[in-house]
C-alpha cells in the first residue's frame, strides 16, 4: 500500500560515525565531505533541462517532461517527481508525434494515480505498487503511440521518485545514470539495441560498437506492435547525487568521464544540463539531444 510506504519515508535517522581513522584530506575529498554532511530538511532536489536539435538533424524528434512537489508537515518528508526523456522514430512528424504522445500519457497517468491522490484531499492511496503504476504508464503511452503515430516508435526512460525511493521505466535507448559525488556513474536502464545484444553474447567489442551500421537499430521500443515488458525496477535515491536522463543524442556523442564531470561542475543544474547540450554539439551533433539533471540535497 502507498500509505504504508509513505510511513517509511520519515526521516528521523541518526547517522552515526564509527572507527573514525584522521588523514590529510585533498581539496576534492574535503568538499565530497562537506556535501555529504550538509543536511537539507524538508528532503527536495533541485532540477534542470536542456535540449537540442542537434547540428545534423532538421527537426526535434524528442520529448522530455518533468513536474517535482514536496511536501512536509514537520512529522514526514515527501518528496516527489516525475522525469521523462523520450527519444522519437520514424521520420518527421511520426517521430516527433510518437515521443511527444509517449511522454505526456506516461506523465499524466502517474500525476492521476500518485499526485492528485496521495498530495490531493482525497486521502485515497492507490492500491497498485509504484512499479505497478510505472508499467500501467508505459502500457498507456503504448496505446497512446499506436494510436496517434502509426508507423512511428520512441523510446520512453523515465523515473519516480517518492520519498527516498526512485522507480524507474525503460524502453529503447535512452539511458538514466546514478551520478555520486566520490566519482561514481552507475549506468541504471540497458540499452535495448541491437548493438547492446551484440556486447551482450561478446560478438563485437566496445570500440566496433562505437562505429557499428546498425548501431540505432532496436529491438524494443514503444509502436511496436509486438507485446513486451518494459524493464521497471526500484532503487534507492542516491542521496547526495545525481539523476541523469538523456537521449543517445547525449550519451553517443559524449564519453562518461566527460558527462561525470561536466554534470558535477555546476551548482546550477539548469547551467550543468546546458553544457552537456554544448558538449554534444561541439562532439558533431549528429543526434537530437536531450537530457535532464535532478541532483539530490
Amino acid at each position: 500500500m502507498i500509505k504504508s510506504l509513505i510511513n517509511k519515508f520519515r526521516r528521523n535517522e541518526k547517522k552515526e560515525i564509527i572507527n573514525v581513522e584522521t588523514a590529510p584530506l585533498s581539496e576534492d575529498q574535503l568538499r565530497i565531505v562537506t556535501k555529504e554532511n550538509n543536511f537539507v530538511q524538508p528532503s527536495q532536489f533541485m532540477v534542470g533541462c536542456s535540449q537540442s536539435v542537434g547540428k545534423q538533424r532538421d527537426h526535434n524528434e524528442d520529448a522530455l517532461f518533468w513536474f517535482n512537489a514536496t511536501f512536509a508537515n514537520g512529522i514526514s518528508d515527501i518528496p516527489f517527481g516525475v522525469f521523462i526523456v523520450a527519444d522519437g522514430m520514424g521520420g518527421h512528424q511520426y517521430g516527433e508525434v510518437a515521443s511527444s504522445s509517449a511522454a505526456k500519457a506516461l506523465g499524466e497517468h502517474i500525476l492521476r494515480k500518485l499526485f492528485f491522490s496521495v498530495f490531493g484531499n482525497s486521502h485515497e492511496a492507490p492500491s497498485e505498487s509504484l512499479q505497478e503504476i510505472m508499467e500501467q504508464g508505459i502500457k498507456a503511452a503504448q496505446k497512446s503511440v499506436i494510436t496517434k503515430a502509426p508507423g512511428g516508435g520512441t523510446t520512453l526512460t523515465a523515473a519516480l521518485i517518492m520519498g527516498e525511493q526512485v522507480t524507474i521505466g525503460h524502453v529503447g535507448d535512452s539511458r538514466l545514470y546514478y551520478i555520486y559525488p566520490d566519482g561514481r556513474m552507475e549506468l541504471m536502464t540497458s540499452d535495448h539495441s541491437l548493438v547492446q545484444r551484440l556486447l551482450d553474447l561478446d560478438q563485437i567489442t566496445e570500440e566496433e560498437a562505437k562505429n557499428h551500421p546498425n548501431k540505432n537499430v532496436l529491438y524494443r521500443a514503444l509502436g511496436q506492435a509486438e507485446p513486451f515488458r518494459p524493464d521497471i525496477q526500484t532503487t534507492p535515491m542516491p542521496k547526495p547525487g545525481y539523476i541523469l536522463i538523456c537521449s543517445d543524442g547525449l550519451w553517443g556523442s559524449v564519453s562518461e568521464e566527460e558527462i561525470f564531470r561536466i554534470a558535477t561542475g555546476s551548482e546550477i543544474p539548469a547551467i550543468a544540463c546546458s553544457n552537456l547540450v554544448e558538449a554534444a554539439n561541439k562532439a558533431g551533433g549528429p543526434d537530437n539531444i536531450s537530457v535532464i539533471l535532478v541532483k539530490t540535497i
